[in-house]
């Protein structure tokens, strides 16, 4: 199996575990909290479900041979292979898809989540992003 198929597979498995846990959160906690609190709920969440989870995580960017601190830090990273973006906003616009394509194109992952909790139902506010390098 190649690296990018095992990457594939890991991120699959990640997101299964990681959009269970985005519903258990938001039927705990409901639309209308702050972001932040979604974040640190849902990184726990997913950490009790058997999945290891970086918060904040830095991305750093090569340029010319420079590494530039650029401050871009993706919300979550589950098992090294899924970032997810966590919102709390009215509603999901393009620059927050276009953010997460960033981080992804930036820090090499393949898969990421886009997840807005200040939705009545969860579902409406998730998005599924692939980088296709």
């Amino acid at each position: 199996m190649r690296h990018s198929d095992e990457m594939r597979q890991r991120a699959d498995a990640a997101s299964s575990i990681a959009l269970d846990a985005g519903y258990y959160i938001h039927s705990l906690i409901g639309p209308g909290a702050l972001e932040h609190t979604y974040l640190v709920f849902f990184a726990e969440e997913i950490r009790f479900r058997g999945l290891p989870v970086r918060t904040q995580v830095p991305i750093p960017v090569r340029h010319r041979g420079v590494t530039l601190d650029v401050a871009c830090r993706m919300d979550l990273l589950v098992d090294e292979a899924l970032v997810i973006e966590v919102k709390a906003a009215v509603r999901l616009h393009p620059v927050h898809r276009a953010q997460l394509v960033s981080y992804l194109r930036l820090s090499g992952h393949r898969v990421g989540l886009l997840m807005n909790f200040h939705v009545e139902h969860l579902k409406d506010g998730i998005r599924r992003v692939l980088n296709d390098w």
